[in-house]
C-alpha cells in the first residue's frame, strides 16, 4: 500500500510541474533602449566614477568622517535594514509553505447525555458519561500544481532584493546628501567671509567719502550713499548665518543626531575630482541601485500575476491523520490506533468576481511598475547628463569669472582714485563699481559650489558610494 502511495505522490509531482509551466510564466527582463539613455554621451570606456571608494572621489578628511558616521548612524538606512528583515521573514515563509503543515494533538474529553434524550426502555441502566482519551497527529500539504506556491516564492524573492536595492539606493543617496551639505556649508561660509570682508572696505570708504565732502570734493549725497552701500552688504550677513545653522541642522539629521556645529575645512582647500568617466550607459542597471529596486518591483508584480491566475484553477491537497484513542487511558496502547488519509481537489466556481479582480488589479500594477521601471531608467539618464553638463559650465565659466573679477577690482580702485583727483567721475560709478564686484566674487564661490556639486551628483546619478 505504501508503494502505491509513493507512485501516486511522485505522479501527482510530475503533474505538477507540468501545468504549472501552462499556467505561469517565466520572468524575462524587458527590452529596453539602454544605449540611448545618456544625451551627448558617447562613451565605450565601460570605466565608471561609480566604481570608486568615496574616499578616492572625496579627498576633504573631515568630509570623510562625516560619511563614514552618517553611514553607521543615519536613521533612514536603520529602517531600509529592518525592511530588508521583514522581506527576508516573508521570503523565509514562503518557502515553508511548500512544506506540509504537522500538528500534535492530545486531549481529554468528557461528555455526559441526558437519558431522557437518549429515549431508553424502563429498566435499563446504562452509563450516560463517557471520558475519551486521544493523542494524534495531524498533517496537511498543498501541491504546487499550477505554481501558485513557485509564484509566491519568486515574488518574495523579488520582494527582498528589491529592499536590499532600496537600501543600497539610500546609502547612495545619503553620501551624495552630505557631500552636497559639507560643500554647501563651505560655500556658505566662503560668501560670509567676503561679506564681511567687503563690510569692512565700505566702513572705510565711509570714512573716506566724509572726508573728501569736508574737501568739498563731494557732497552730502555721496556720504549718504556709501553709508546705505555699506549697510546693503551688512544686511546679508544674518541671512547667511541663518543659512549656515540651517544647514549644519540638516547635516545633522542625516548624521542621526541633534543639530550641533559641524567641523569643516574651507572651500579654498576642496580638490576637485577631474577624471569624469560615466561608462556606457547600460552600467546603470549594474551599478544604480534605484534602477535595480525599479526592476525588482517590477518582477514581484510579474509573479503576482502569476499568483493570481492561479487562483481559476483548481488546489489540490493532501491531509492525514492518525494517533491513539480509547475511552479508558489505561487502555490508551492497547487496540487503539487509528488513522486517515484524504486527498481533496477543490475547485472554485462562484467567488463573487473576487478571482477575475485580483488578477485585473495584479495585471494593472505589473503596468504600472514597468512604467516606473521604465521612467526611473530615463530619470537616471538625465541625471547622469544633467550633472555632466553641470560641471562643464562650471569649467566655462571659471576662466570668464575670474577675469570678471580681475576687471571689477581695478574698476574699483580706479573710480575711487578718479572720485578724489578728478571731476570726471562721481560717487555713483564708485558704488556700481562696489556692487558688481561682491557680486562677482559670490558668484564665483557658487560658481565653485557648483562643480563640486556636479561631480557629486554624478557620482551618485551613476550608482556610486555603495559597493564599498
Amino acid at each position: 500500500m505504501k508503494r502505491n502511495i509513493n507512485r501516486n505522490l511522485i505522479a501527482a509531482v510530475a503533474i505538477a510541474l507540468t501545468f504549472s509551466s501552462c499556467v505561469t510564466k517565466k520572468y524575462e527582463r524587458p527590452n529596453l533602449p539602454l544605449a540611448d539613455t545618456y544625451r551627448d554621451i558617447n562613451s565605450t570606456d565601460t570605466n565608471s566614477i561609480a566604481d570608486l571608494n568615496p574616499a578616492v572621489l572625496f579627498k576633504d578628511a573631515q568630509l570623510q568622517a562625516l560619511i563614514n558616521e552618517g553611514l553607521q548612524n543615519n536613521l533612514d538606512l536603520k529602517s531600509a535594514i529592518e525592511r530588508m528583515r521583514i522581506a527576508q521573514a516573508t521570503l523565509s515563509q514562503s518557502k515553508l509553505a511548500f512544506l506540509p503543515t504537522l500538528n500534535a494533538d492530545v486531549s481529554v474529553a468528557e461528555n455526559k447525555q441526558s437519558r431522557a434524550a437518549l429515549n431508553f426502555p424502563p429498566g435499563i441502566n446504562i452509563n450516560t458519561e463517557t471520558q475519551l482519551y486521544k493523542a494524534q497527529l495531524s498533517a496537511a500539504w498543498e501541491l504546487d500544481v499550477w505554481g501558485k506556491l513557485g509564484s509566491a516564492k519568486r515574488g518574495a524573492v523579488a520582494t527582498l532584493l528589491q529592499t536590499e536595492a532600496t537600501k543600497r539606493a539610500i546609502q547612495t543617496q545619503l553620501i551624495s546628501n552630505i557631500a552636497n551639505s559639507y560643500y554647501t556649508l563651505l560655500a556658505l561660509d566662503e560668501q560670509l567671509r567676503i561679506t564681511e570682508e567687503t563690510v569692512k572696505i565700505r566702513t572705510k570708504s565711509v570714512a573716506t567719502i566724509k572726508a573728501l565732502k569736508e574737501a568739498a570734493v563731494v557732497n552730502g549725497a555721496a556720504v549718504v550713499q556709501s553709508e546705505a552701500n555699506k549697510y546693503a552688504a551688512e544686511v546679508t550677513i544674518p541671512d547667511l548665518k541663518r543659512s549656515i545653522r540651517e544647514t549644519e541642522n540638516t547635516l545633522s539629521i542625516l548624521l542621526g543626531k541633534a543639530g550641533a556645529p559641524i567641523a569643516r575645512g574651507k572651500l579654498t582647500q576642496q580638490e576637485v575630482y577631474s577624471s569624469l568617466n560615466t561608462g556606457v550607459s547600460s552600467l546603470l542597471l549594474k551599478n544604480r541601485p534605484d534602477v535595480q529596486a525599479s526592476e525588482f518591483a517590477f518582477k514581484a508584480a510579474f509573479e503576482n500575476t502569476n499568483l493570481a491566475k492561479t487562483y481559476f484553477y483548481p488546489s489540490l491537497t493532501l491531509t492525514a491523520n492518525g494517533g491513539l484513542s480509547s475511552l479508558k487511558l489505561e487502555n490508551l496502547f492497547d487496540n487503539s490506533i487509528f488513522y486517515s488519509f484524504i486527498g481533496g481537489l477543490t475547485q472554485p466556481i462562484l467567488g463573487r468576481g473576487q478571482n477575475k479582480a485580483r488578477l485585473t488589479t495584479a495585471k494593472a500594477n505589473q503596468e504600472i511598475a514597468y512604467n516606473d521601471f521604465q521612467k526611473t531608467i530615463l530619470t537616471a539618464g538625465a541625471e547622469v547628463s544633467n550633472a555632466l553638463f553641470a560641471y562643464q559650465t562650471a569649467i566655462h565659466k571659471e576662466t570668464s569669472r575670474t577675469k570678471q573679477i580681475e576687471a571689477l577690482t581695478k574698476a574699483v580702485d580706479f573710480t575711487e582714485e578718479l572720485l578724489k583727483y578728478s571731476s570726471a567721475t562721481n560717487y555713483t560709478d564708485v558704488l556700481t563699481s562696489q556692487q558688481s564686484l561682491l557680486s562677482a566674487q559670490l558668484s564665483a564661490v557658487n560658481d565653485q559650489l557648483q562643480k563640486l556639486t556636479a561631480v557629486v551628483n554624478l557620482y551618485r546619478a551613476l550608482g556610486g558610494g555603495w559597493k564599498q
